[in-house]
Formats: structure tokens, sequence, C-alpha cells
């Protein structure tokens, strides 16, 4: 943990990795100014909480912020595009919306590490945070996969599209089956929650939607093994 607000300001300053923010409701100036501004440029979530919940970590002097450091690294999205591509590989990128259980984002990560997946990319919010037991239940993949954060899925849509990389977005009720799909070309699919799906504003700027067939009248996945089935499809093109 980084305790104190100047000591969160400094460890920003530094390149200190955060998985996110705590911060008193509460409390305001410069210093909490500072820290909201400079977060925000560096894609660092801040939760406003009440006051028990940064005494709960068992510190004293924390005047109102608590930061907690990242156990993964995170990467610049465009640096890691350039960086495939000149390299000689077909990106092929994984997007996460709104998938907030950590063994779902563990089981994803490892699927995508077999599968060739260059990068997750994540929102720096609404989604699982990257912890120890995220880790854990990603058998260490998580360390090893690229995972960028972005300020938005929107933009990084957009960063996609300038990139010349195509975007699928699962959807149940989509017309084109994922064995209809070219995926040798450089793609990157999202992946929504199994409860609300992929949010309608990111789904609308998506070059397709994409559906796994099912049969049995069942149509319903969880999200880390629909993910894995993509994948596979993908690979299968691309071997």
């Amino acid at each position: 943990m980084v305790i104190g607000r100047q000591a969160v300001i400094d460890a920003i300053h530094s390149g200190q990795q955060l998985d996110r923010i705590y911060m008193d409701a509460k409390v305001s100036g410069n210093q909490v100014n500072e820290i909201k501004k400079i977060a925000l440029q560096s894609g660092i979530p801040v939760n406003y909480v009440p006051v028990a919940k940064l005494n709960g970590f068992n510190v004293t002097n924390h005047e109102g912020v608590v930061a907690l450091l990242s156990k993964v690294k995170y990467y610049d999205l465009q640096e890691i595009i350039s960086f495939t591509v000149e390299k000689g590989d077909v990106p092929l990128l994984l997007i996460l919306d709104g998938i907030t259980d950590i063994r779902n984002i563990g089981g994803i990560a490892r699927t995508a590490l077999c599968c060739g997946v260059h990068a997750i990319i994540i929102p720096d919010k609404g989604v699982g945070a990257l912890n120890e037991d995220a880790i854990l239940t990603s058998a260490g993949a998580l360390e090893r996969i690229p995972v960028c954060r972005v300020n938005s899925l929107m933009k990084a849509v957009d960063d996609l599209h300038l990139n010349g990389i195509k975007v699928f977005a699962s959807e149940m009720t989509a017309e084109k089956n994922i064995f209809d799909c070219d995926f040798k070309e450089p793609v990157a699919i999202v992946m929504g929650s199994e409860e609300k799906g992929v949010y309608p504003a990111l789904m609308k700027i998506c070059d397709e939607k994409i559906k796994i067939p099912m049969k049995g009248g069942f149509e319903s996945l969880n999200v880390s093994v629909a993910t894995g089935i993509i994948l596979y499809e993908v690979m299968k093109q691309r071997f």
C-alpha cells in the first residue's frame, strides 16, 4: 500500500503502477485535487469510499487516501500494437467489458495466453481488480500476458480502427456465426458480462456482432468458456 496524500502523488510521478486509489469521499484540498487530476491522466481508478473503508486497512495517518500497488504491469495500447506489427505478427487483442468476477478474468487470461492473444484491454472502472487472487486464478497468466488499462473502451476501439484492426463483439443474438468470420486479419474480440453483455454504445461502434452456435435451446455460456471457444476458432484459422 501507499499511504497518505503526498506519498500517493510521489508514487504516481515516480512511475509506480497503482491498481487503484481509495479516497475518503469527504476530503478536499489542493493535494486531493492533484491526485484526482494525475490519476485520471494515468488511468488509475479512484474509488470514493467512507472513511471506515480506509480505517479498515489498519493504517494510521492515511489523510483520507490509500493506494494499492499493482500486481500486474500495465502497457500502453499503441505501443503493444506497434510492437506486434513490427515483429511481423497479426494483432489479436481481447477487450473485457464489465467482467467483474476475478475467477472469470483469471480463466480468460489463461486461455488468452494459450491462444496467442497479444494483449488484454480493460477499462479503468467496472472490471474486477487484478489482485493476487486474480493472478492465482490465472495460474500466473496475468503476469505474462500484456494488460492495457484504458480510460475509455470507446476510445480504445477508435484507436484499434485507426490501426486497421477489425473489432468483433460477442453477442448471443447476433446473426453471424463465429465459424463464418475471417479471423486471419488483425482483430480484436469484445467480451461482455454475463448479466448485461457488451455495453450498447460500445457494441454500436464495433464492426460486427458474432455468436457461438448452440443446440438444445440453452443459450447461456460462462463468459470464460465463451471466450475460449472464440479464441480457439481464431487460433484454428491462423495455424
